[in-house]
């Protein structure tokens, strides 16, 4: 009893499951059989406190950006400060303008 061989070699791929269907004579791939999706429902639950955690975080980022301005307005505030009492003192000199060089 001999069994008719078959023209083509149906094999699955161990590392997606697809299914190919290969003609043995010319060596290629002459069907492709995409393989099953699993398809998972989403975790509301994980997705709210993800979202929880990056108000947080956008929240923390913000009021330590505020807190870097609020200090480099002081700084620059006491700089002007102290170069308003050094120059106070001083007489303004009119500088040359090129319109006096004429």
């Amino acid at each position: 009893m001999n069994l008719p061989e078959q023209p083509e070699l149906e094999v699955t791929c161990p590392c997606c499951g697809a299914r190919l269907k290969i003609d043995k004579e010319l060596g290629r791939v002459i069907s492709h059989e995409a393989p099953p999706k699993h398809h998972r429902s989403p975790d509301l639950a994980q997705a709210g406190s993800l979202l929880d955690k990056q108000a947080e975080r956008r929240e923390a980022l913000f009021r330590e950006s505020a807190a870097e301005q609020k200090i480099k307005s002081d700084l620059l505030a006491r700089r002007f400060e102290e170069a308003l009492k050094k120059t106070k003192g001083q007489p303004v000199k009119p500088g040359l303008r090129d319109i006096d060089l004429d």
